[in-house]
């Protein structure tokens, strides 16, 4: 564990009082107005390129700059945002997509399919190097251009009819595609922009959006700026500022908000001793997630490449714990569909069994913990997942001899650590993009970047592929069950180990906030609730 006090803890002390000051002295100050509202992202966005961000801090940001060519309604089925309308015909092999015309960018040109043409085929671009390119993969030649089997992008099955047409022809009818566009990676863009600035082209000067805030300032490391767009199409936001503040320091976080700093706070900013006295606060609440956590192994890194390793580890691990220390709506997992999803089975996994995974650690040659290598466990800084890792760590200690080290690391190198060169054991979660289990089944597909673990299975692959053209629902159940027990009994490249809820708490004053299961920061219908 390389976490340390002494001069750690005066770097956090510090900055810590000198916050609580500040807000003391501006305790009367807040957002009184009602148009200026206070989040707290909890970090740096790694990206504000939608092709090429991977995690929920900057999608919070995103989805605040951009709108695509449909939303999610309050029973999570897609609906029109940019596309007034769409026709899905040959059988689900080929969709029309009709857009809206007063759609506009941030400059006051109108959003036309072209843009979603150049940004679909960027995201496929092997020269991205998106991470999610593979979303788009049931798109014709969409993966033998990701691949570089064919170079000409106009072969790809998305195009530009006319301004505003779009057509999309697909291998095989995909039954969560309409969904698929409400996610941020499928949002268009302006090629003008994208050239003209390279990878600054994100930057506050140079950004081109068409939601419903625009990107006024982006001080890196410390807080980003949104105004309201006066020309947002759908209409101007109720609150004219937002400030998106990165405090990464739960109890600094919340001492903001109890000094009228902060107007909300979720999950990354609350602090778990705080979640029962604040659960009875006005504005506190308890949302389910389509989202779970999970600890992963580099199978290709020793002693993680035995599966009797991995499954040791799993059964080692009293899940049901877990949810008691967080204390924030958490539940159990073995299997890794989420519940509230299609497929979820609660049946699936393997359960904690202490002799058993002395057992199996035995027969891989490491009896109760003897001669097991060095190794380390890796999450992210934040409350919670520490928390969790030292209780793993007990257990793994406890039932199986072995002690894991600990290493805690900031987001942004968090991040780059599992792209990179993943440790022998590394937390990580994952939230539907879309409310398909696709979504979830596809994360540890031999050809998802997002694999971090290096596992591939070739009858994997094959199932879910399978589900994903199955029209029928049932059939698609048995396929994902069936994939769902190769990677949480069988092979065993990750465990789950709870699907999550998120605690939010918003400032009374406000209204308007509806986090739903999929987790996004949309803050286009905030009010102060003075107005009509």
């Amino acid at each position: 564990m390389t976490f340390s006090f002494g001069k750690s803890l005066c770097r956090l002390i510090l900055p810590l009082v000198f916050l609580l000051v500040v807000a003391a002295c501006n305790r009367n100050s807040g957002s009184a107005d009602g148009k200026t509202f206070r989040v707290n992202l909890g970090t740096e966005p790694p990206s504000l390129d939608w092709s090429l961000a991977t995690d929920h801090v900057s999608f919070n940001v995103i989805a605040n700059l951009m709108v695509g060519l449909a939303e999610f309604d309050k029973t999570l089925k897609p609906a029109p945002v940019i596309a007034k309308s769409w026709d899905v015909v040959d059988g689900g092999k080929r969709i029309i997509f009709h857009l809206r015309e007063d759609a506009t960018w941030s400059d006051g040109k109108k959003v036309v399919a072209g843009d979603f043409e150049f940004s679909w085929k960027r995201l496929l671009d092997p020269k991205t190097a998106s991470e999610y390119s593979y979303t788009l993969f049931d798109i014709v030649n969409a993966e033998e251009y990701n691949h570089g089997k064919i170079t000409d992008d106009k072969e790809v099955g998305v195009s530009a009819l006319d301004d505003t047409t779009l057509e999309v022809r697909l291998k095989n009818p995909a039954p969560y595609f309409l969904s698929l566009m409400t996610f941020e990676v499928t949002f268009p863009q302006r090629r003008d922009a994208v050239e003209k600035y390279g990878s600054k082209w994100t930057e506050p000067d140079n950004i081109v959006t068409n939601g419903p805030f625009l990107l006024s300032s982006w001080k890196h490391e410390n807080e980003i700026r949104l105004k309201a767009n006066p020309n947002f199409f759908l209409g101007k936001p109720a609150i004219d500022n937002v400030e998106m503040m990165m405090v990464n320091e739960m109890t600094t976080a919340l001492a903001l908000y109890e000094q009228g700093q902060l107007d909300f706070l979720d999950n990354h900013s609350i602090p778990i001793l705080e979640k029962p006295r604040l659960a009875k606060a006005q504005g506190f609440q308890h949302v389910p997630q389509l989202r779970g956590e999970y600890y992963g192994f580099a199978v290709n890194k020793k002693p993680f490449d035995d599966v009797r390793v991995r499954k040791a580890f799993a059964m080692a691990i009293d899940r049901n714990f877990l949810p008691s220390l967080l204390r924030g709506g958490e539940q159990a997992a073995t299997s890794w569909i989420p519940p509230g999803m299609l497929a979820y089975n609660a049946k699936i996994g393997l359960p904690y069994n202490p002799p058993e995974a002395r057992r199996l650690l035995r027969e891989a040659g490491y009896p109760e913990g003897k001669g097991f290598p060095a190794v380390t466990l890796i999450y992210n800084t934040l409350d919670d997942k520490k928390t969790v890792a030292e209780a793993v760590q007990g257990m793994w200690k406890r039932n199986l001899g072995v002690l894991v080290r600990l290493e805690n690391l900031e987001w942004k190198v968090y991040l780059k650590r599992l792209q990179n060169d993943p440790p022998a054991i590394f937390r990580a979660g994952w939230g539907a993009d879309y409310p398909d289990p696709d979504n979830f089944i596809k994360l540890f597909a031999s050809y998802s970047p997002q694999n971090y673990s290096r596992w591939k299975n070739s009858r994997y692959d094959q199932l879910l592929e399978q589900a994903a053209r199955e029209m029928n629902e049932q059939k698609r159940v048995r396929l994902y069950n069936d994939a769902q027990k190769i990677l949480c009994e069988v092979d065993v490249p990750i465990v789950p180990l709870f699907s999550t809820s998120e605690s939010t708490l918003l400032n009374p004053h406000y209204t308007g906030l509806e986090y739903n299961s999929m987790g996004r920061l949309v803050l286009r219908n905030v009010k102060a609730r003075s107005e009509k």
